[in-house]
């Protein structure tokens, strides 16, 4: 679990010598915080919706949606009513698995401290764009 959504990998970088691919799944209001990193990353919802945030322009993506942001764009989202679910697919050089792995272990459950999260992203070359 990081920030709420509950992150499952299936496969990392390691393995297929270029991209990693996560099962995201959460409740109603939660995502992470607007942020960019230097890896590609795309989206495929599942189920529900998802309130997809790019530089500043939120976009409604129902299930079947798939949503590509070319790496150092500014993104975040928030899954809609009811929750929801989607894949995340990074390109080559992504490392959200490690960070995902890194941030569950290093940020309680609950509110988050921010300085505390925004140290921990940046260890993985995560910048928060609040």
């Amino acid at each position: 679990t990081v920030l709420g959504v509950q992150i499952t990998a299936l496969a990392r970088n390691t393995r297929t010598h270029g991209y990693e691919i996560t099962l995201q799944s959460g409740d109603e209001h939660i995502g992470p915080p607007p942020h960019h990193h230097d890896w590609d990353e795309s989206f495929f919802v599942l189920k529900g919706a998802v309130e997809i945030c790019v530089e500043g322009k939120v976009t409604r993506c129902e299930a079947g949606t798939l949503a590509h942001l070319p790496a150092g764009t500014v993104h975040g989202y928030r899954f809609c009513a009811g929750g929801g679910a989607m894949l995340e697919i990074t390109g080559k050089g992504g490392r959200a698995i490690d960070m995902f792995s890194d941030l569950s272990q290093r940020i309680p459950p609950g509110p988050p401290d921010l300085p505390m999260v925004t140290s921990a992203l940046a260890d993985h070359g995560v910048t928060l764009a609040l």
